[in-house]
């Protein structure tokens, strides 16, 4: 860690000392609803000529913020106000801690004279303790006790957001601390140094080396690792191929000779094929190995060895019974260094790809010919939008039509949370990440369900004039609960919609631009419309199937 002190002894009030410190660390908007509590903030934040982004629900803001933060590689803020406005945002506190995505989380606290009396709204030990709702899941969370701590506070919460494993952390702010003076010299910003290279670099050369039938299993880390020219190169020079996770699809292009495609939960058949036909050395980047990865995987066909890329131990060795090595620390550090002493002729591992990755569309058709084939659609719209289209996948069946039916052109260019999972999630993190670069071309797949949860937030991306393209994959239901209900018991309960959403009408009433589509033609003109779109975001409904079933049988097993 490197001490930087910032010399000047201006006196400042303590929210202005907290907006400062925000804008510091390069966010320039911050994502919330305002509250009595956390007024002087907000006010703060405008005077500093930064922008107070008024989500509609505070759970959306800290949606926001975490796509903020992946697509600026930055600190992503959002605020809340005291009680209710705390513990609306710890689901998205839960998603920021999944996709470790450094967001702080500031709550609205009553003034600390009043503590001990009956309050409305109440953060303390006295009402909803919001500092012990938000500890289990985020870094680091605690309540600025005065505002001669607040630089330390400050400074430690950011040391645990972007350090070791990046994560969410929270803080829970006194209104009369926020209106307190400071002497801002008082600040200090700690510069994280570069991660250490981990000492098992030895070992993962040795291990390759005896290797005879390896492959490369990418996870959701590599993202936030950005680690995706190193895993190319490293799979070029030893010619091992390359699946991803559920949650790592994104982080390797899908028409690479060496590609396998996605493995797990809605993978394709490529990667099953080479899975069964057995590995010795399976190289994981970046992969928690939850259950949704490993679906593919049973007592026939675990790989012989292990080596596992992380910066977080808790779960190495835990989900496949392999005998495991850890590369610690961050993934793009550790593998530059490997590429680093590669040796000039490395053994080429002995591999050819004869299996299509995308599987063929007619494995479970349907007798609905009224709607359209979400499988389908995920081709269509792979050759509608362009290459460099980035993607947030929601959580439901129609991501996991994309896992198998959506080909990545580009790294970096699609994110789906295969860990936490909180429905409506791609909404928020697609309209923040449009805050972050209003230049590119941001869209969301999302599905009806999904939208009842989170679908305000449209009216989000209207209000700041951004054009996100949001497909929503409509049939009535929640789907994947459908289908697992079904597969499972013979039936299914409490998972229809009496009442289906509109959710072009739904997108026209809250300004935005709205298509219900029926027919392929129909998904193109509004595709093609959308992305010509200046400024008013694009909702595009599709008419989906209700019996098709999602690539996800694996779940059921």
């Amino acid at each position: 860690m490197k001490n930087i002190l910032n010399e000047t002894s201006e006196q400042l009030k303590a929210s202005e000392i907290i907006t400062d410190f925000i804008k510091g660390q390069g966010c320039t908007k911050v994502f919330g609803v305002p509250g009595k509590s956390v007024i002087p903030l907000v006010f703060s934040i405008d005077e500093k000529e930064m922008e107070f982004v008024l989500s509609r629900h505070e759970c959306g803001a800290g949606f926001m913020a975490i796509g903020y933060a992946l697509q600026n590689n930055t600190l992503g803020v959002a605020v809340g106000t005291s009680g209710p406005g705390g513990t609306n945002m710890v689901t998205s506190a839960a998603q920021a801690s999944a996709f470790n995505a450094p967001v702080l989380f500031i709550t609205g606290h009553p003034p600390l004279k009043q503590s001990g009396r009956a309050l409305s709204q109440d953060s303390s030990v006295f009402g909803t303790n919001l500092v012990d709702v938000f500890k289990p899941v985020t870094k680091f969370s605690a309540k600025v006790e005065s505002e001669d701590n607040l630089h330390l506070y400050l400074q430690h919460a950011l040391e645990k957001a972007m350090s070791g494993p990046k994560g969410p952390v929270h803080l829970s702010i006194p209104s009369d601390i926020l209106q307190k003076d400071i002497i801002s010299s008082q600040m200090n910003y700690l510069k994280v140094e570069d991660p250490i290279i981990s000492g098992n670099i030895s070992k993962f050369f040795s291990m390759l080396e005896k290797a005879y039938r390896p492959a490369l299993l990418i996870g959701k880390g590599a993202h936030g690792a950005k680690a995706y020219p190193e895993i190319q190169r490293l799979a070029e020079i030893w010619n091992i191929p390359v699946m991803t996770t559920p949650g790592g699809k994104g982080t390797f292009v899908s028409h690479h000779p060496l590609s396998l495609g996605t493995l797990g939960l809605g993978g394709a058949q490529a990667a099953s094929d080479y899975l069964e036909n057995g590995i010795d050395l399976l190289i994981v980047i970046g992969s928690k190995l939850s259950d949704m990865s490993t679906a593919s995987f049973h007592e026939d066909n675990f790989p012989t060895k292990v080596i596992q890329f992380d910066v977080d131990s808790t779960f190495v060795g835990k989900s496949i019974p392999s005998e495991t090595l850890m590369i610690n620390g961050d993934a793009k550090k550790n593998l530059q260094h490997i590429l680093h002493y590669t040796p000039e002729s490395p053994k080429k591992i002995t591999f050819k790809n004869e299996t299509e990755i995308e599987d063929v569309l007619n494995d479970h058709p349907s007798e609905d010919n009224e709607f359209l084939s979400a499988a389908k659609c995920m081709k269509l719209l792979r050759s509608l939008l362009p290459s460099e289209t980035i993607t947030y996948g929601d959580d439901g069946s129609h991501t996991f039509h994309a896992l198998r039916h959506f080909s990545v052109c580009k790294p970096g260019t699609f994110f789906f949370d295969d860990v936490f999972g909180a429905m409506g999630n791609g909404i928020g993190l697609s309209i923040g990440a449009k805050a972050a670069s209003p230049n590119k071309i941001i869209t969301c797949f999302t599905g009806d369900g999904c939208l009842f949860m989170h679908g305000l937030e449209i009216s989000t991306a209207v209000c700041q004039n951004q054009p996100v393209i949001i497909y929503v994959f409509n049939n009535g239901m929640y789907d994947m609960l459908d289908k697992g209900m079904k597969t499972i018991h013979g039936k299914s309960v409490g998972v229809t919609f009496d009442t289906e959403i509109n959710a072009s009408e739904l997108a026209t009433s809250l300004g935005a631009i709205g298509h219900r589509c029926f027919t392929e033609e129909e998904i193109e003109k509004a595709t093609l419309q959308a992305l010509e779109e200046p400024h008013l975001p694009t909702v595009i409904e599709l008419m989906v199937q209700k019996d098709e079933m999602p690539p996800i049988e694996l779940r059921f097993k």
